[in-house]
């Protein structure tokens, strides 16, 4: 991995954990009755703060954009979600919460996950890119997995709803990184032109406003422990499989190389839960205070 792509995916999942954790503090307040609808967009829109979290969040998407640009799918999204090391700064310096045994463990597994991942799979490009048949099927296979887990969180939406919206959404986070990929090779192949004619940026934009309406419908009913850290570990997981799936990306694949790749994975996301439930991540507005929100307005 080069030096370059490194720093853009670290620039990148900087920008992202200080947007979530500003986009959170806003849309905490905004109306339940909001819950999974467009509206939410138009009010928030009008809060400083989401605005500046959205800001961030678009740098952050720009800097992905680049890195995934020059490196692979599988290489530059165990880097995006360290997302969490920054999100987690920022809420420490609103909470004033120390580390502790659990914060550290935390970095630690996030950090080491990521670390034995990269260097036991040693992801790289490949010729190997699937036909439109495997090509459609596993982003069918994605987008229904969100569909699935939209409609059972909107049946619960103020208990287990807001950890499967973040599932959600980061599923087609996973994808939109993967066809932001496939954007840019085709720009750069043969220009803007010939980008313009395929269906891929289109799908970029549709699923980068879906995940934004299921993430903030996530952050307006739930604390960002709850959401946060789903959506942190469905993101990289829906990346690898979308960048090995139909992108052609290599991983080694020897039984010990498979052991440490899974064993990566795992600490990756036990970390991501250990951070995400630290006293130090912002606890938000609870349901039951927030059930007249439901109401008409």
């Amino acid at each position: 991995m080069s030096v370059l792509v490194l720093a853009l995916a670290v620039g990148a999942a900087c920008c992202l954990g200080f947007g979530f954790v500003l986009q959170q503090n806003a849309a905490q307040h905004a109306p339940l009755s909001d819950f999974l609808s467009p509206r939410l967009l138009l009010d928030l829109v009008r809060v400083p703060r989401w605005l500046a979290g959205m800001g961030l969040m678009v740098a952050g998407m720009v800097l992905g954009a680049l890195a995934l640009g020059q490196g692979e799918v599988s290489q530059v999204e165990p880097l995006l979600a360290t997302n969490l090391f920054f999100a987690m700064a920022l809420s420490r310096w609103q909470t004033k919460q120390s580390l502790g045994r659990q914060g550290w463990a935390g970095l630690t597994l996030l950090a080491g996950g990521v670390t034995a991942f990269m260097v036991a799979g040693q992801p790289r490009g490949g010729n190997d890119v699937a036909g439109p048949l495997r090509h459609w099927l596993i982003v069918g296979i994605v987008v229904g997995i969100a569909l699935v887990l939209t409609v059972y969180a909107k049946r619960s939406r103020l208990s287990a709803g807001p950890t499967l919206l973040a599932v959600a959404a980061g599923f087609l986070y996973g994808l939109q990184d993967a066809l932001t990929r496939v954007s840019g090779e085709r720009f750069r192949a043969d220009g803007f032109a010939h980008l313009m004619t395929g269906w891929q940026p289109y799908g970029v934009l549709a699923l980068g406003v879906t995940g934004l309406i299921l993430v903030q419908s996530a952050f307006e009913t739930a604390p960002l422990r709850m959401s946060l850290p789903a959506l942190t570990a469905a993101q990289p997981l829906a990346g690898i499989a979308c960048g090995v799936g139909f992108l052609g990306d290599q991983l080694r694949t020897d039984a010990a190389a498979l052991a440490w790749e899974v064993c990566g994975l795992a600490a990756i996301v036990t970390g991501i839960v250990l951070l995400g439930l630290h006293p130090a991540m912002p606890s938000g507005t609870g349901p039951k205070e927030r059930v007249h929100d439901l109401q008409p307005h």
